[in-house]
């Protein structure tokens, strides 16, 4: 199981509504279960970063997959207006991926 780490950033000003509009749907939460996507956690600062961590056996074709699907499509739709321009698509190159360079198990 490979594990990985991206940075987002949500518009400052919108940081609460993102929040309160976060209720993550129960059929987005199965379209990332079925892409085999796992212990995916979301993190924010005051400013708006927004830190992601999530495992699987092959995140980036995961990903791939679940941006295929029509429900993540609404949800993207739905969240974009929260973000800073370019940050949070994964098509434009929009999350910074993190180097994992420690793990203590």
């Amino acid at each position: 199981m490979a594990r990985a780490c991206f940075l987002m950033q949500v518009k400052p000003e919108r940081l609460e509504e993102y929040l309160a509009a976060h209720e993550v749907w129960a059929e987005m939460l199965e379209a990332i279960r079925a892409v085999g996507l796992s212990n995916y956690s979301l993190f924010c600062r005051p400013d708006g970063l927004i830190v992601g961590c999530l495992e699987g056996d092959n995140i980036r074709d995961s990903l791939r997959r679940l941006g295929e699907t029509e429900v993540n499509a609404r949800w993207q739709a739905g969240m974009a207006e929260f973000f800073a321009a370019g940050s949070g698509d994964l098509e434009s190159g929009g999350l910074q991926w993190l180097e994992e360079y420690f793990h203590t198990d």
